[in-house]
């Protein structure tokens, strides 16, 4: 089950503004307090309804102003049709609120601190550029676990606050000659404890035919709210 802040959080992102036609399956909603990266959304639920939310500018061009019900096939075709383009979805994880996620042992992982910042920039390093671009891990993050072979960092997990909201952000990097052996799922686990103990809604997304993050995320415990897509921007 999903946490309850987590489902209002989306609720309230998909549910501002006018709606326009709600029909069990599709809702659509117009609302001008969207801002630029976020002006068209759709949220594929894993029941498979969705939720699309768009600034009245962009629903005026696409012809969904004042529009009556229609699937979703009909909606994409028509923001296809006027110019509005799609990022590749998201899966929105979340820890389940009736499934604890995995324990890590007390000596697998741990949060770093000042003091292991050198052990984190030769294991940045020895990452590869787009591993880095994907992951997004950085020291500097409201908080850094990670995961040890000796001395060398081997794993890191670091998570951001989400906007106005209860959610954080993870993002999780392991060093090619340490995958496989389960040390993302706890270090994962150890920062997503963190994150509820310091009152926040840990947040996993990943790219829908990343099958090994999706993996990751269904073995630390976590269950997909669904798929979310927003507007391609120059940003």
């Amino acid at each position: 089950m999903i946490p309850l802040r987590v489902l209002a959080y989306w609720q309230h992102q998909f549910g501002g503004g006018r709606q326009a036609f709600d029909d069990r399956a599709v809702s659509l909603t117009i609302d001008a307090s969207l801002d630029t990266v976020r002006a068209a959304m759709i949220l594929t639920r894993e029941d498979g309804t969705a939720a699309v939310a768009l600034q009245p500018p962009l629903a005026e061009r696409a012809g969904l102003l004042d529009a009556n019900p229609l699937p979703l096939p009909d909606v994409r075709a028509r923001l296809a049709a006027s110019g509005i383009v799609l990022n590749d979805p998201d899966f929105l994880f979340y820890r389940a609120a009736d499934r604890p996620l995995e324990q890590a042992p007390s000596d697998a992982v741990r949060r770093l601190t000042e003091a292991d910042r050198d052990a984190f920039d030769r294991f940045y390093r020895s990452a590869s550029p787009q591993d880095r671009d994907d992951a997004w891990v950085e020291f500097d993050h409201a908080a850094v676990f990670g995961s040890f072979d000796g001395d060398r960092l081997i794993c890191a997990a670091s998570m951001v606050p989400w906007r106005e909201s209860p959610l954080v952000d993870l993002g999780v990097l392991t060093l090619p000659d340490a995958r496989g052996r389960g040390h993302a799922r706890t270090v994962i686990a150890a920062i997503a404890d963190h994150a509820v103990g310091s009152g926040h809604e840990p947040q996993y997304r990943c790219q829908t035919d990343n099958h090994a993050s999706v993996a990751l995320a269904r073995s630390a415990g976590f269950q997909s709210l669904g798929r979310w897509e927003v507007i391609r921007t120059p940003d």
